[in-house]
């Protein structure tokens, strides 16, 4: 069995960053606690709570010590009820989500319905439409576009801006809607450069081998849409956390030429892939005792 990793896999510096700043805070003598998980990756997440930091839902959970805003980020007014309770606050968003919030304030000010091309309810899409006016638009197929946008007023002109972790094609097929209904819009693209070298390096390699892998948090929308992509291209693909889910009957007939490539999505730290790679290696040498001995 062969192993290859995909060029670009695992942790970006976004999440990398919303570590470092947690176990800084940590450190100290005061309670911390993240608003909501600080990425959506269990495993890091147990973790995290076995040294302390814990997990609350709600700012008015928290009475005192240090609030971590996870890197999706929040709408303003999370940060202003924070500051009304006293708490320390440690902002862990990650700069290509305040990007777009930035970008989705500023059509807004220029007079633009923003329509945010994401997943409805994830915390990073609720953060940048709390930065976009009361009729902001979520949507992630053209089918979500309202079938009267513009009609009522010619005038109107449409803001688009993007959740991060979005696919290039999402984001052109909603684009592609509003060119042929004739509106006029302007086109703010927030996908975050490690979103697209995961996404581009992860679908070339598994357009060449047997089994394909994408390691990460079940939760997370970034890992899942890089598995979506890999589906796409090759059906042998699975989505996994841990090696406990490797199922050997994806690698039964696993020869010497036989190839796994494995991918990770943004929230997925190095040493979860790495402890992939060696199961595999593990069940590589399990099946070729087998077959020999068969």
């Amino acid at each position: 069995m062969n192993i290859r990793l995909s060029e670009y896999a695992g942790a970006c510096y976004g999440v990398e960053r919303a570590l470092a700043l947690v176990e800084d805070a940590a450190r100290g003598d005061v309670p911390v606690y993240t608003l909501g998980p600080l990425i959506h990756n269990p495993g890091v997440v147990a973790e995290l709570e076995a040294h302390g930091v814990k997990v609350v839902d709600k700012v008015n959970e928290v009475d005192e010590g240090v609030l971590v805003i996870r890197s999706h980020g929040v709408a303003p007014l999370v940060i202003d009820e924070a500051c009304a309770r006293g708490l320390a606050i440690v902002d862990a968003t990650c700069p290509h989500v305040l990007k777009a919030q930035r970008a989705a304030r500023s059509l807004r000010e220029a007079g633009c319905t923003v329509v945010v091309v994401g997943e409805s309810g994830h915390p990073e899409v609720e953060g940048i439409s709390a930065h976009a006016g009361t009729d902001v638009l979520v949507v992630q197929t053209p089918d979500d576009l309202p079938k009267n946008l513009g009609s009522a007023n010619p005038d109107q002109r449409i803001g688009v801006v993007v959740q991060t972790t979005q696919s290039p094609d999402t984001l052109e097929a909603i684009v592609n809607e509003l060119h042929a209904r004739n509106l006029s819009y302007e086109v703010r693209d927030t996908i975050c450069s490690a979103t697209r070298q995961r996404q581009q390096s992860a679908q070339r390699l598994a357009q060449e081998v047997d089994v394909m892998l994408v390691v990460g948090g079940f939760n997370s929308g970034n890992t899942t849409r890089l598995y979506e992509i890999c589906k796409a291209v090759c059906l042998n693909t699975h989505h996994i956390e841990s090696p406990s889910d490797l199922n050997p009957a994806w690698f039964a007939s696993a020869a010497d030429d036989f190839v796994v490539g494995v991918t990770a999505g943004a929230s997925t730290p190095q040493e979860q892939i790495a402890s992939i790679v060696e199961a595999l290696k593990t069940s590589g040498t399990t099946t070729a005792a087998a077959a020999k001995g068969a």
